[in-house]
């Protein structure tokens, strides 16, 4: 097969381990900047021009798109998909996930748990959202914020009123949650392929820290996932039709809560904590569906 991931940098560990699998199980592998891909849209012949050549002999696609590209990186996708070449994720899909506020409206219709979630057009009445998560300490998170970047915690009424007022002078979205206390800053994540749950780590805050990313100096260890918590992994997974992603949970007095669903999930944590090989089953997953267009 000819596969092609979309990444701008193909020295990232999750491109290089998709390459290294991918090879190792005889296909052509090309990391493709989606930046500088043109898309030809024309009747009955679309198709995508890079550098010297036109990409119609490819026959699947691993989009590994940076959220700061999701607009241009997505039209590429979507431009294969009108190709009828296959992909992991669809141009919705990521779409659909990079939307905090529209995958979490989603996801809590489909009766998946949740922290209590506000989102307010620059609310005036600060006092009025807190209270409707159940009161500070709460958590205040950019829309468009990646690996913990535009998450605060606000202890106290005054800090929220400024961290909201702050991000409101900016005409910044934000969401307000209720802060999980008893998660004790760690969190989930299960990697999801084929729908399926073939790994899960959990993620501990460095002390003093309430954000678990191993980018900002956690730790992980593998870990098992109790019945409820592979459920709702696999559901959030379903509802956002994305068959390959990453789910993140807390765990909390009334079950796992969902945080979020990343549509294109780093494989270096995940592989390191579990021992897992998780580039192969992406891999796998690929060749049991790149018929299914």
């Amino acid at each position: 097969m000819n596969i092609v991931i979309l990444s701008r940098n193909s020295n990232l560990y999750s491109t290089d381990r998709l390459v290294e699998e991918g090879e190792k199980r005889g296909h052509k592998v090309e990391v493709i900047d989606p930046l500088k891909c043109d898309i030809i849209i024309e009747r009955e012949k679309p198709t995508i021009y890079y550098k010297d050549r036109y990409l119609d002999y490819v026959d699947a696609v691993i989009p590994r798109i940076g959220a700061s590209i999701t607009f241009y990186g997505c039209a590429v996708v979507r431009q294969f998909e009108m190709m009828n070449v296959f992909t992991i994720a669809t141009s919705d899909a990521i779409q659909r996930s990079r939307d905090k506020l529209r995958s979490l409206q989603r996801l809590s219709k489909a009766g998946i748990g949740m922290p209590k979630t506000v989102f307010t057009n620059y609310s005036r009445d600060v006092e009025e959202v807190i209270e409707h998560v159940g009161g500070v300490p709460v958590i205040i998170k950019l829309l468009e914020g990646t690996q913990g970047l535009g998450v605060v915690l606000a202890e106290t009424k005054n800090a929220a009123e400024s961290v909201l007022e702050a991000f409101n002078g900016l005409e910044a979205r934000v969401i307000v949650q209720e802060f999980i206390k008893e998660a004790k800053g760690a969190d989930l994540r299960a990697l999801i392929v084929d729908g399926q749950v073939v790994g899960a780590m959990k993620r501990q805050g460095k002390e003093g820290e309430f954000r678990s990313n191993l980018h900002r100096g956690g730790s992980a260890q593998v870990i098992k996932l109790d019945e409820q918590e592979l459920k709702l992994a696999m559901n959030a997974s379903r509802v956002l039709k994305l068959p390959v992603c990453g789910v993140d949970m807390l765990q909390s007095a009334r079950g796992p809560l969902l945080l979020e669903v990343n549509s294109t999930p780093g494989l270096e944590g995940i592989e390191e904590a579990t021992g897992r090989n998780i580039a192969k089953s992406i891999i796998t997953y690929i060749e049991k569906n790149r018929h299914q267009r």
